[in-house]
């Protein structure tokens, strides 16, 4: 099994305790609100503090899929948030993902961040 792995930085006007608490502790209500295609969100470690993973399962092309989710904290930005990204692909043997597979990945990673962001930022009595 291979395992690649890359880090981005975000930036969010959010505030850190609402971007943390609808990315860890309220997750299970905020992401399918968030994003129809997405269906629960369930933890697998930890109790909803940092280092929590969660299970988030998601309809795509017809097909029930799912990627887990760990925050390990959030940082204050200019007012909003800063956040680092780690994601981690494990391959199945030897096989490599190629870039569009990373390309499309960090899209996807970066398209559920924004709906959520935007879900918070059209509900401001969110907290």
């Amino acid at each position: 099994m291979g395992v690649f792995t890359f880090e981005d930085e975000i930036n969010s006007p959010v505030a850190p305790a609402t971007l943390y608490k609808a990315l860890v502790t309220d997750a299970d209500n905020v992401i399918p609100k968030a994003l129809d295609s997405f269906k629960s969100v369930e933890n697998v470690e930890g109790n909803g503090g940092p280092g929590t993973i969660k299970k988030i399962t998601f309809l795509e092309d017809g097909e029930t899929k799912f990627v887990l989710h760990k925050i390990e904290s959030i940082a204050r930005h200019g007012g909003g948030s800063a956040g680092k990204l780690t994601v981690k692909y494990e391959t199945k043997g030897d096989a490599e993902p190629n870039q569009d597979e990373l390309k499309t990945g960090k899209a996807k990673a970066d398209a559920l961040f924004k709906a959520i962001e935007a879900y918070l930022l059209a509900h401001p009595d969110y907290n």
